[in-house]
């Protein structure tokens, strides 16, 4: 796939579907976009686009939790 190339029709549904597998599997949208060689903006419109449910960002939570 090369960068920046615009991808319309059978061919972005096509990858679309690719991507909303690899997401739903466990990948990040960041590494996802690095194998694909695309930006983290294009694979996330993508997904949205596929209707993929987008998990919440990771990491240490400040509070704590409540009990």
């Amino acid at each position: 796939m090369d960068k920046g190339k615009r991808i319309t029709g059978a061919a972005r549904d096509q990858l679309a579907s690719e991507l909303k597998a690899a997401y739903e599997s466990g990948a990040s949208i960041r590494s996802i976009a690095d194998s694909k060689g695309r930006s983290y903006g294009f694979v996330h419109r993508i997904l949205t686009e596929a209707g993929a449910t987008l998990r919440r960002r990771g990491g240490a939570t400040r509070n704590k939790p409540s009990s």
